[in-house]
């Protein structure tokens, strides 16, 4: 990965998947704005919510589970309570048993975003914790609509 990342400011148009979030009072810090790790959670809750909407995905039987050893975030202007936020999602890599979700936040209706980030997902059975290849058939699937080919 280059020193500088996301190397251009994506755009609401670079990507495939929406979920919207409603901004809670418990959001806000002290300083009045949404708290940075609140961000991540908008991440998690976009990419669970996808992955039990669209491919069946049960976090709570699945043999499979997806754990997270990365995450980025860069940040360009703040949330506050009480805002809706759009959170698109493309897939930037898909492959044998890891998936990168590449995450932009955006205030209603605007085309330049507040955060964007990305999220990796290793897949391990839930019992041992080892890595299983290939990703399950179902999630690979849902994934692969998602996928960004630029």
């Amino acid at each position: 990965m280059s020193d500088i990342w996301p190397p251009m400011q994506p755009e609401r148009k670079d990507y495939i998947w929406w979920y919207d979030y409603n901004t809670r009072w418990s959001d806000n810090d002290i300083y009045g704005h949404v708290n940075n790790n609140i961000y991540y959670s908008m991440f998690d809750t976009a990419v669970n919510y996808f992955l039990i909407k669209y491919a069946n995905f049960d976090p709570l039987q699945s043999d499979s589970i997806g754990v997270t050893p990365e995450t980025r975030c860069r940040y360009y202007k703040s949330i506050k309570y009480p805002e809706k936020v759009n959170v698109g999602i493309n897939i930037k890599k898909l492959g044998n048993s890891s998936i990168r979700y590449e995450i932009g936040i955006f205030k209603e209706d605007e085309e330049d975003p507040c955060a964007v980030g990305f999220f990796v997902h290793v897949y391990v059975n839930r019992f041992n914790q080892k890595k299983i290849e290939p990703i399950p058939k179902n999630i690979y699937k849902a994934c692969e609509k998602l996928l960004n080919k630029n």
